[in-house]
């Protein structure tokens, strides 16, 4: 309750969910929303030139709570963000995904032909229904029809190595806010690649701290921190992380990192 990044409560006003465990003047029943686009930010105001704080992938679950202009404040359902999302943005949630995407990115077509008009592309970890399948295409609720070899059944088996996950990332614009394949952060890139290995995962640097164990020889998919930032090694030597000086998903040595950014301040095992 004492983190506002995932307390659902601002100026007296909370969602019913803090009832009984947060004081506020008025609790208010959220409304159960869906990202309707492949992508759109969470901001931390209501105002499209607000900082981006987080983002909502397509199929992933809001919480609406309060209407204020055009946007909607509430919470993220998977990592428990709260901030404002642009109304038009998202849609009432309706029948529960059969299946996310796979793919670290995707189109859906109008019809059932690539040949049809594109949309998107939607990233790795979006959420999907699927309702019928011709050829080697998949129709999407909302979307279009998407190959059927980019996305996998809820229930399936997940990704197994983070490292392997972070790698297909390589070259992705550093995006500050973004968990998106077409630009993320560093704690956005940790992120998706433990969603995809079926792994929870907070969204800030300091909030990834809590992961795992300490550790102290390194190895693949350790995590090393600095004060505001991430890395994932690849080995005993090499890190990869979505980083501001080179506005890239990198690799390189972690000796090179330590020298340009200074002693980690935490090795975690996950």
């Amino acid at each position: 309750m004492n983190d506002p990044r995932l307390t659902p409560l601002r100026d007296g006003v909370a969602s019913r969910a803090l009832e009984g465990l947060a004081p506020a003047e008025v609790y208010l029943p959220p409304d159960a929303m869906v990202c309707r686009v492949p992508a759109t930010a969470i901001r931390s105001a209501p105002d499209a030139a607000a900082e981006q704080v987080d983002q909502l992938l397509f199929g992933e679950a809001f919480s609406a709570v309060e209407q204020d202009g055009l946007f909607l404040w509430g919470q993220a359902a998977r990592d428990g963000y709260v901030g404002f999302v642009a109304i038009g943005d998202l849609a009432p949630a309706g029948l529960a995904p059969t299946h996310r995407v796979s793919a670290l990115r995707t189109y859906a077509f109008a019809g059932p032909s690539i040949k049809t008009p594109a949309r998107g592309p939607y990233s790795l970890g979006a959420l999907v229904r699927v309702t019928e399948i011709d050829g080697r295409l998949a129709k999407v609720d909302g979307a279009g029809w998407m190959a059927d070899h980019h996305l996998a059944p809820i229930g399936a088996a997940f990704e197994t190595d983070p490292a392997a996950v972070a790698e297909r990332f390589v070259g992705a614009p550093y995006l500050w806010g973004g968990r998106e394949s077409l630009g993320l952060d560093c704690s956005g890139l940790v992120q998706q690649a433990l969603f995809a290995c079926g792994r929870a995962c907070p969204r800030d640097t300091d909030q990834q701290q809590a992961l795992g164990v300490a550790a102290e020889d390194l190895r693949r998919g350790d995590l090393v921190f600095w004060s505001g930032h991430v890395a994932m090694m690849l080995d005993t030597a090499r890190i990869i992380h979505a980083n501001a000086w080179r506005m890239a998903v990198a690799i390189e040595p972690l000796a090179e990192a330590v020298a340009r950014i200074g002693q980690p301040v935490a090795l975690r095992h996950i």
